[in-house]
């Protein structure tokens, strides 16, 4: 990291003057010195040295955005003054991983939870498991299995109500939600707060969209009044909104729409993961589909031959069989700014 800085330093310095940019890096002091002197004397102001050269120059910015550090070259009537501006983002770490789709779904989130948990460092793992009871909605059991493994939340779907034991357990259990836009009076939540170990809270929520799936109540009109209970980095530090829906340009359509107004938009119900995971441009981060914990050699983590008999015949055949075998775990990883909750990064998971 300190090579970077350095680089990028050296840059900006040499465009303003050969030799004196090199001198001035070579005065540059260690960055955890310089952040501690300067906040003696500024108080809790954060900065770095001050350097005279006794030269004239034009003013030059460099800045990192990704690391929330800027290097500032100030035009003085008789030196240089460089200051390096401390102040560190804190991040809130997020993991959510995809439709979960039978046993083989259920093993292959439970048996790398730790390494993720270990190579990520998440403040909050959410796992999408209307799936994960045979293929067909969740159970209790199911539930406190990834509760107890350390997933902090359970979002699901259009299958929610497939294993009738479900519906109860919505009273007990306050961090499992169905979508938000089911008629009032259904069953259960459309959200719930993560409170963090350090204060921070994470909002998830999810919607079901209407192109090509059940008729339920307007998702915009369910989300947009959910979202004026909070002030993205301000009561929520991040908010997560899974849209569980079939047709990509509707999901694409709620990426645009809820773009710089929450944290993160991710896709999920089709069970095949998309390329365009992305930070769009107000800063929220978008998937269309996170994809499926689940055997891919399969139709959407399902034994072939029933699909392929209602291929062939075009009539309903018998129920869908969970694929057997070893299961993928697809998710992403996203990163967020607490002072502005909006997204710094996100990337794919797969193992």
């Amino acid at each position: 990291m300190r090579k970077r800085k350095t680089d990028a330093l050296t840059a900006a310095l040499l465009r303003i003057g050969g030799m004196t940019g090199k001198k001035i890096v070579r005065r540059w002091r260690d960055r955890e010195e310089s952040a501690r002197r300067w906040r003696d004397g500024k108080e809790k102001s954060c900065g770095g040295d001050m350097v005279e050269m006794g030269i004239n120059c034009t003013a030059v910015v460099w800045n990192e955005a990704s690391r929330g550090k800027k290097f500032f070259l100030h035009k003085m009537q008789r030196f240089i003054t460089l200051e390096q501006n401390f102040t560190e983002r804190i991040l809130m770490k997020i993991i959510y991983c995809g439709d979960v789709v039978g046993r083989s779904g259920r093993e292959a989130v439970l048996n790398n939870l730790a390494f993720l948990k270990e190579k990520y460092k998440p403040d909050a793992v959410i796992v999408n498991a209307e799936n994960a009871a045979h293929g067909f909605g969740l159970t209790p059991g199911i539930c406190r299995d990834f509760f107890a493994a350390g997933v902090d939340a359970i979002t699901t779907g259009n299958h929610v109500w497939d294993q009738r034991e479900i519906i109860p357990y919505f009273d007990e259990c306050k961090k499992i939600i169905r979508p938000l836009n089911y008629p009032e009076g259904a069953p259960g939540r459309g959200s719930c707060e993560i409170e963090l170990s350090n204060g921070k809270k994470l909002v998830v929520l999810q919607v079901m969209g209407r192109a090509f799936m059940e008729a339920l109540d307007c998702p915009v009109q369910a989300i947009d009044k959910l979202l004026k209970q909070y002030i993205l980095g301000k009561n929520a530090a991040a908010i997560l909104v899974d849209v569980h829906a079939e047709a990509t340009a509707e999901k694409l359509s709620f990426g645009y729409y809820l773009d710089g107004r929450v944290s993160v938009v991710a896709g999920t119900h089709t069970h095949v993961p998309t390329a365009d995971f992305r930070i769009l441009p107000k800063g929220t981060a978008y998937i269309t589909d996170v994809g499926m914990c689940g055997n891919y050699n399969s139709v959407l983590g399902f034994e072939p031959e029933v699909p392929i008999r209602r291929l062939c015949r075009k009539y309903p055949s018998e129920r869908l069989v969970p694929a057997k075998g070893e299961g993928t775990l697809y998710g992403i990883y996203v990163e967020t700014d607490d002072a502005t909750g909006l997204a710094l990064k996100i990337e794919q998971i797969v193992c």
